[in-house]
Parts: C-alpha cells; structure tokens; sequence
C-alpha cells in the first residue's frame, strides 16, 4: 500500500475546515505601480560620473577602495604585532642566556659538570674522527652509523645516572 493509498483513505475535511485552511493564507503581494514619473528620477548611465565594473570584477579579491584600505590597515597592524612578539622574544632569549650565562659562571668549579663538559668534548672529536676513517675507507654504513648512535644513546644514559650520583655529592649552584 503506497502513501498515496494512505492518505486518500483518511478522514474526509469538511468545507468549513477546507475554507478555514484558505483563509489563513498570507495576504496576496501588492503589485508595483508603473507610472511615468518614477523613470525620470532615475540615474542617466551616459553620464560621465558612472564608471564602467571590469568583467573580471567577480573574480577580484579585492572589489572596493574602502575594501584595500581596511586590508592596508590591517597589515600594517599586523606587521606591528609580529614586530612587538619579536621584541619580546628578544628580551626572552636575552634574559634567558644571562641566566644561563650566570649559572655557568657560579658552576665553573663544580667537577661533574666540568668532566661533563671534558667527556662531551673528547667523545664528540673520537666519533666524528672515527666516522670520518670509516667514510674515508668506504666502509660507513647504515649499520655504523646505528652502531654509533647505539653507543651515543647508552653513553648518555649511563652519563646521566652518573651525573644524578655525582649531584648529591657535589649539588650545582642555584
């Protein structure tokens, strides 16, 4: 059984309703009026103070004078915040390199980080030394450089458990 079959079965309305359902419509539109007045208040398009819209104005990202200005405008806001957020990043990274500058000036003397620094050094020449012979010889591989990144990662690992010891005993300077 379609809808339509449904549908068609149902309650029969009565006049008064079908005339009641009518009535509640919304108000017909009024219709325009044409007289000859209103056509001589209309703008003459010959006149010199009309300009002509290219036929590419649709595709234009920027349509109106008003529309660029506001786009200058905030460019130029724009340019002034990234210059603003620079400055104060600037500052940030200055602040922070006196901080660490003074930390390792206070720390100059502490042995942990002084063969840290010693062991970091020594290691960084005996690799790039030892890479550069394997390079030279033809024998650098993807297995080397693994190797060498294995033995870098549980160097540094066995470096700071050290380190943790060596803290207690000897604590860096705050």
């Amino acid at each position: 059984m379609s809808y339509a079959d449904v549908a068609a079965s149902g309650p029969k309305q009565s006049p008064e309703e079908i005339a009641n359902l009518y009535s509640s419509r919304a108000p017909p539109m009024p219709e325009i009026q044409h007289d000859s007045q209103s056509a001589s208040s209309l703008i003459d398009v010959d006149s010199p103070h009309i300009s002509s819209v290219p036929s590419d104005y649709e595709s234009q990202s920027v349509k109106t004078d008003t529309q660029a200005e506001r786009l200058e405008h905030e460019a130029e806001d724009k340019e002034k915040q990234d210059e603003q957020k620079a400055k104060e990043v600037k500052e940030k990274a200055k602040a922070k390199a006196g901080v660490a500058g003074k930390r390792m000036r206070e720390n100059a003397d502490n042995p942990v980080i002084l063969g840290n620094a010693l062991i970091v050094a020594i290691g960084g020449a005996t690799l790039g030394w030892f890479s550069y012979k394997k390079y030279t010889a033809g024998e650098f591989s993807w297995k080397v450089a693994g190797a060498i990144a294995g033995a870098v990662g549980l160097f540094a690992v066995a470096d700071v458990w050290a380190s943790q010891l060596l803290f207690k005993k000897y604590p860096p300077k705050k």
